[in-house]
Order: structure tokens, then C-alpha cells, then sequence
């Protein structure tokens, strides 16, 4: 996630084929993430069990300690605070050095790729021994927030390459999206990281669906200046992931406007993302035919009719983000750019 520029070209295959060190690199990061998720299930009867505190309501976050003590804060906080600074550090490293994109994973991806794996390990000991996260002490929203800044921000920087709805590209400056380019790692990597440590390593089906989700976004920016990291089928599938971890968490916890996440996102699919894949039009069309479909089916069968504008939410907030996000940001570059020096009088 820290690479300084876009160039499509830079995601064809070379060398020795679909063999490389990268895609292995992927695939492992894969498999350990998956046996992560599976270790966190496998352990949680040694967890202690807890009297959580009873549901306040909106904001409430369930799964901390009724009585945090310094530890359990020190060790949450800690733990986040020299995760970030050292994949910091590594996307720092990777830019000064100039890295060129290569189907080699570069020193530092091994570098990231481990300090990620020791950090989630260290988050999983540290709630068996200590329980809490970071949300002792952050509001829901913050959490939530950071992956909705970090969505937006990928419509942003594919703009140019796959537009904002149908292809079409949206009015927005080259200059913002080559500034989000530049800097993207280390918000991306915020967003991940602490959403990460905002949870306790929990085994509900909606934290295990969160932590695989926030553990493959850490592969993927542990790949950086790698040509698997700009390959589109895996960065759009990471987005996609969205749609399944969304709707989950509202069926799991018997939300009843659980279709405004999975027709919501699937309409972020359908209207921009699905258009950076190569499909064909056909294949474009029906995935549209399949999305209407299903919106008639469940508006006339499953979800009171009435109900049908909450499908509209989840594009409305994004979309209308991608253009605070690109006016904010056009404003700071203003502000920060050099000006001229006036001309001298003789």
C-alpha cells in the first residue's frame, strides 16, 4: 500500500512466470491468516469468561472489560502503538530506498510480513492474558470510520483507471489522487491497525470474519512495491470483502436493515468496482440484471417495501465522501504548495 505511483503497466506479469516469489508471498500470508482466524476459535474455551456489561445501545461496544485495569489498557495501547510505528517505519524505509515494483518480494516485505504476523500473534496472547482492545477508551465509530476512510480512498485513486460510475471518471484532480497515492500506506495502515487492535481476539462469527478481513489488508500492504500488490483481482476482491463481512455482522447480530449493507455494498460492485476487472459487457449486464433482481425479490418477499430507500446508504455515504475527501484535500495541497517568488524590480 505505499507505492508513490499508479502505472497499469507495472501490473502485467514478467519473469519467470506465474510461479514468483510475490504470489507465494501472497499465498502464505494467505494460509496464515486463515489459520489465525481458525487458532482464535480453537482457543476461545480457555478464554475467562467475563460479565460484560449490559447493552446501552447505539455506540455500545460489548466485548470489554466492565473494570479495566492498567494492564489490560497498557497492553492493548502498547501493543497498537509499536505495531503501527514499525510498519511505519517499513513504508518510510520502502520510499526513501525508491523501490521498484518486482515479482520479488523485496527485504522489506519479509520485514513487514513479519511484524505483522508477530503483532497479531502478541494481540492474540494479550487477550487471552489481559483481554481488552483499544475500545475501552475510543467510540465504535472510530473503528468503523477508519475502513470507510480507507474505501473511499481507493475510489479516489482508482478514478483514473476505472472511473466512479460506470466508467465514467469523476472531476478530480490528478494532483489529489497522486497525493493519496503517495501517502495511502500509512493511512491504510493506520486504518487497518487499529481497527485491528480496537477488537479483543474474540470468536464470534463477526469478529472472526473482522480479523481475517483486517489480517489480509495487513498482507496486502506488507506486499508493497510488488507486483502482486496492484493486481486487480486481488485488491478487488479485498474490497468486495466488504459485502460478506457487513452483512454477516448485521444478520449475526439480528439487525433488521441488514440489507442496506449487502445491497449497498454490492451496489458500490456494481456501479464502480466491478468496472476495473476487464469484464466483458455481458458479464457487466448481468451482474446489473442480478443486482435488480434481487433488490425486487427481497423488497417484495423478505424487507417491507417501504423499507427499499435503505439500499441507497451505504453509495450515498461513500460517494458523497469521495468528494469531501478530494475538495479536503485539494484545499491542504493548495495551501502547502510553494508560491512563487515575486519578481525582483531593477
Amino acid at each position: 500500500m505505499a507505492e508513490t505511483t499508479y502505472d497499469p503497466t507495472l501490473a502485467k506479469p514478467s519473469g519467470p512466470g506465474p510461479e514468483t516469489t510475490d504470489s507465494k508471498g501472497l499465498l502464505l500470508g494467505i494460509a496464515f491468516c486463515v489459520l489465525y482466524v481458525v487458532g482464535i476459535r480453537a482457543l476461545a474455551p480457555l478464554l475467562e469468561p467475563i460479565a460484560f456489561a449490559p447493552d446501552s445501545g447505539f455506540a455500545h461496544y460489548y466485548w470489554k472489560l466492565p473494570e479495566p485495569s492498567f494492564l489490560s489498557r497498557a497492553t492493548a495501547w502498547g501493543g497498537y502503538i509499536l505495531h503501527q510505528v514499525a510498519i511505519w517505519a517499513c513504508i518510510a524505509y520502502a520510499q526513501e530506498k525508491g523501490l521498484k515494483y518486482q515479482n520479488k518480494l523485496h527485504p522489506v516485505n519479509i520485514a513487514a510480513l513479519a511484524i505483522n504476523a508477530l503483532f497479531v500473534l502478541l494481540h492474540l496472547l494479550q487477550t487471552h492474558l489481559f483481554y481488552d482492545g483499544t475500545a475501552q477508551d475510543t467510540h465504535i465509530l472510530t473503528a468503523q470510520g477508519s475502513v470507510i476512510v480507507m474505501l473511499v480512498m481507493i475510489l479516489i485513486m482508482e478514478n483514473k483507471r476505472r472511473g466512479l460510475a460506470f466508467g465514467a471518471k469523476a472531476p478530480i484532480s490528478a494532483n489529489v489522487m497522486d497525493a493519496m497515492r503517495k501517502y495511502h500506506g500509512y493511512i491504510f495502515s493506520w486504518a487497518v491497525i487499529y481497527t485491528f487492535w480496537y477488537h479483543p481476539m474474540e470468536s464470534t462469527g463477526g469478529h472472526l470474519l473482522g480479523t481475517l478481513y483486517t489480517t489480509l489488508i495487513m498482507v496486502q500492504g506488507s506486499l508493497m512495491f510488488t507486483r502482486i500488490h496492484l493486481n486487480k483481482w486481488w485488491t478487488g476482491s479485498l474490497e468486495v470483502w466488504v459485502v460478506v463481512h457487513g452483512t454477516s455482522v448485521a444478520v449475526i447480530s439480528g439487525n433488521a436493515s441488514w440489507a442496506q449493507f449487502l445491497f449497498g455494498f454490492v451496489a458500490m460492485f456494481v456501479v464502480t468496482q466491478m468496472h476495473g476487472l476487464g469484464l466483458s459487457k455481458a458479464v457487466r449486464w448481468a451482474f446489473v440484471a442480478a443486482y435488480a433482481g434481487g433488490v425486487v425479490f427481497t423488497y417484495a418477499f423478505v424487507r417491507p417495501l417501504a423499507d427499499i430507500h435503505e439500499i441507497v446508504r451505504v453509495p450515498a455515504v461513500e460517494y458523497g465522501l469521495v468528494f469531501v475527501f478530494a475538495v479536503v484535500t485539494w484545499g491542504l495541497l493548495a495551501l502547502i504548495a510553494p508560491r512563487p517568488k515575486p519578481a525582483e524590480s531593477g
